[in-house]
């Protein structure tokens, strides 16, 4: 009785011997993912631009209201005409309705004004080609040899429009590159700390942001991506 006990005794201790040399070799390997290490990838990429708006605003100044169209129709003439000679297909040009003010129903006092009528008329080309739009922005003297004036007082509200819309494109590259560039950086910091880099835990490809390379030059966009992947460490 007394040696059966004492047998019993032992294979218990035996048995929680094991099941602790079996525990802590989990704790440890469970430990070994709470080690982890967060790092962050960059790339960036110039492109010009593949698509344009373009504006092109005058006014028309008269004091009556015939000679406002009169004049409109002169001008949007000599501008299509300018346009189509700079390489812009008709399919690329809209032509507005002129917004037309009555100086003498809209400001109050005298009615002591140089022009009673002002039309603002908006023609917009919109393409693909943006060399040729950049080539007749620079010649725009030739339709102020005609008398008209390309522009108005608030620029902020018709200004030109540089887009780029080729970014399926070129996204699997750039997200390949800073997938590598997070990489990199965590290898160094696996490095650094005497550990090995192990699997990837979680991976955020971040946001493509598109934005002019700079305010002189709003035709040359600069494309961003921030990646950000988590990797587990190991000894």
């Amino acid at each position: 009785m007394e040696k059966g006990k004492f047998y019993s005794g032992l294979f218990i201790m035996i048995g929680l011997i094991v099941i602790g040399f079996h525990m802590s070799g989990a704790v440890g390997k469970y430990r070994s993912y709470d080690r982890t290490v967060n790092v962050k990838g960059l790339c960036e990429k110039e492109v010009k631009a593949d698509k344009v708006i373009w504006p092109v605003v005058y006014r028309v100044m008269a004091n009556d209201i015939q000679s406002v169209y009169d004049q409109t129709d002169r001008n949007n003439a000599s501008i299509v005409a300018f346009l189509k000679a700079g390489g812009i297909d008709d399919a690329e040009i809209t032509v507005s309705v002129p917004e037309i003010s009555d100086k003498y129903a809209t400001e109050y006092g005298s009615n002591d004004r140089t022009f009673r009528y002002i039309a603002k008329n908006v023609i917009t080309v919109c393409t693909s080609d943006v060399d040729e739009v950049l080539a007749l922005m620079s010649e725009q003297s030739d339709l102020l040899k005609k008398g008209i004036v390309i522009g108005g007082s608030n620029q902020w509200e018709n200004p030109v429009e540089f887009k780029y819309e080729g970014l399926n494109g070129i996204k699997p590259e750039m997200i390949e590159e800073a997938t590598r560039n997070a990489r990199e950086a965590a290898e160094k910091f696996a490095k650094d700390s005497d550990s090995k880099l192990g699997k990837i835990k979680t991976a955020n490809q971040g946001t493509f942001t598109i934005e002019n390379r700079d305010s002189n030059t709003p035709y040359i966009k600069k494309v961003r991506v921030v990646t950000s992947v988590t990797y587990y460490l190991k000894n």
